[in-house]
């Protein structure tokens, strides 16, 4: 979705109807509104009559002018109605998909997401520069006559931070527009149902509330289960996914086309192999996919182990805060036996029972450290959370590589260097600037400036002289526009989500 849109109402509304709309630009000429289950019309047509199935619009519905204004309106009807009926099994979508509307607002967040080319090598670039709408035209009549083949994922590896590689997989660009339209049309139906205590890839939900949680509940549950699913997802089980993704979709196409991307395989490294379990990282719809699945886990945790402790979930990453060493214990066998059933394990080594007292080692999660700490003002312990060691290493590594000499042999202006430095630093304190991070961000701060006076150090020359580390203070870089993180810390009570 884009930035600062939710398709979520604030307050209950009126179920609506089907809308038939299409491009934002006229593709063929309509002639009259297709009926129900048929193919929408190519051009944005009046609002006619409620489709089959589909709950009447409000009598004086709020205007909507571009593709992201009715493809959120649609998601919010859709919201609406699967929430007023937690049992209902939504059938007629797969036209919704293919939506000229929902197909733009599908491109626009690809675009904005940017990302590679997939195993044919096409850019999102030279999309553009054959023609967005010509593209767009050619993926809905695949999808509508039948002909869609979702193409291999290219696999790709990211270093972890334990010394091993993350698999990715890279869908075509086509595929990505694809995943997305269906994401648009089918996310709002399960998000009416996941549970409160997840916080992952989900709108209006962040990392930051999760945290939150973590920092209130916290004070008095510090008995914790840090969990950790062995291989998440390169280990989903595709029937079991799809047996809950069946819950709340019966139409046939939708549930063709998300098996087909399941399957569709990988291409590492020259040679395809398929894909028998698993849903590729990097795949537009796998966090949807991931959600559904693990949703299983928070109902029922919800419903029959809520006593034992609090879960806090952010996709595959969770704890559970509990109040006795021995309701941990507990709750660690309970995950056991409920990731059982959907044929996923906990790993033996990175699931740990740890403790938040004074004194005691705290747990890392979502990149923070957390631990109790006694507030040096009030004299009550409080759960504090800061950048965590793998993440310090993390933004020492990026600024090293953007301030790194021989990248950049020939700089006129430290200026240069300060642009790229910014974005990435204002991110970083973005994200952990509401936590207890001051200490970590003078340390972040003192690092940059030291690699900026070392780089200016080593252009030799009379212009050695300029980088005497008493002449470039912080007022002088921050007069050249270089961000600095202390003085941004926001208290962690009032911080919105990030």
């Amino acid at each position: 979705m884009g930035k600062g849109a939710s398709y979520k109402p604030m307050a209950k509304g009126k179920r609506a109807e089907r809308e038939s709309e299409g491009f934002g630009v006229p593709l063929t000429a309509a002639t009259k509104t297709p009926p129900e289950g048929r193919d929408p019309a190519s051009v944005a047509l009046p609002h006619g009559g409620k489709g089959e199935g589909m709950p009447e619009r409000a009598n004086h519905p709020t205007p909507v002018t571009s593709p992201g204004d009715k493809a959120r309106e649609l998601q919010r009807k859709l919201f609406i109605a699967a929430k007023q009926d937690g049992n209902r099994r939504f059938h007629a979508l797969f036209d919704r998909v293919c939506r000229g509307d929902v197909l733009v607002e599908a491109w626009r967040r690809v675009r904005t997401n940017g990302g590679a080319a997939g195993i044919d090598g096409e850019t999102l670039a030279e999309i553009e520069q054959r023609g967005v709408f010509q593209f767009l035209r050619e993926l809905r009549e695949h999808l509508k006559t039948g002909t869609y083949r979702p193409q291999p994922v290219k696999r790709r590896y990211i270093p972890k931070s334990d010394g091993k590689q993350r698999p990715l997989g890279i869908p075509t660009v086509r595929d990505r527009v694809a995943q997305m339209a269906v994401k648009i049309v089918i996310e709002p139906i399960f998000e009416a149902g996941f549970q409160g205590c997840s916080y992952g890839f989900r709108p209006k939900r962040s990392a930051t509330q999760a945290l939150e949680v973590i920092r209130v509940e916290g004070r008095w549950k510090r008995h914790v289960v840090d969990g950790d699913i062995k291989s998440y997802f390169d280990t989903i089980d595709h029937d079991l996914v799809m047996q809950l993704v069946e819950r709340r979709i019966s139409d046939r196409r939708v549930l063709k086309i998300l098996r087909q991307w399941l399957k569709a395989g990988v291409v590492d490294d020259g040679a395809w192999r398929p894909s028998e379990l698993g849903s590729p990282q990097g795949g537009v719809i796998s966090p949807l996919l991931a959600n559904i699945f693990l949703d299983y886990l928070d109902r029922v945790w919800n419903r029959q182990c809520a006593h034992l402790g609090t879960l806090v979930r952010y996709a595959d990453d969770f704890v559970v805060l509990c109040k006795t060493r021995s309701a941990a214990e507990e709750a660690r066998r309970r995950l056991e036996i409920i990731l059982g059933r959907l044929r996923l394990t906990l790993h033996p080594d990175k699931t740990k029972l740890v403790e938040l007292g004074l004194g005691k080692e705290g747990f890392t999660f979502l990149g923070c450290h957390v631990r109790i700490m006694q507030s040096h003002k009030w004299k009550k312990e409080f759960v504090f959370r800061w950048p965590g060691p793998k993440t310090m290493d993390h933004i020492r590594d990026q600024v090293r590589e953007l301030t790194d000499r021989s990248r950049r042999a020939g700089m006129k202006d430290v200026r240069e260097v300060i642009r790229d430095l910014n974005p990435v630093l204002r991110g970083w304190g973005n994200y952990f600037r509401t936590g207890n991070a001051s200490i970590k961000f003078q340390q972040v701060d003192s690092f940059v400036r030291a690699r900026l006076i070392r780089l200016l150090s080593r252009r030799g020359g009379d212009r050695a002289k300029a980088a005497n580390p008493k002449e470039w203070t912080w007022d002088r870089l921050k007069g050249l526009g270089l961000h600095r993180l202390l003085g941004h810390i926001r208290y962690p009570g009032k911080a919105h989500a990030a």
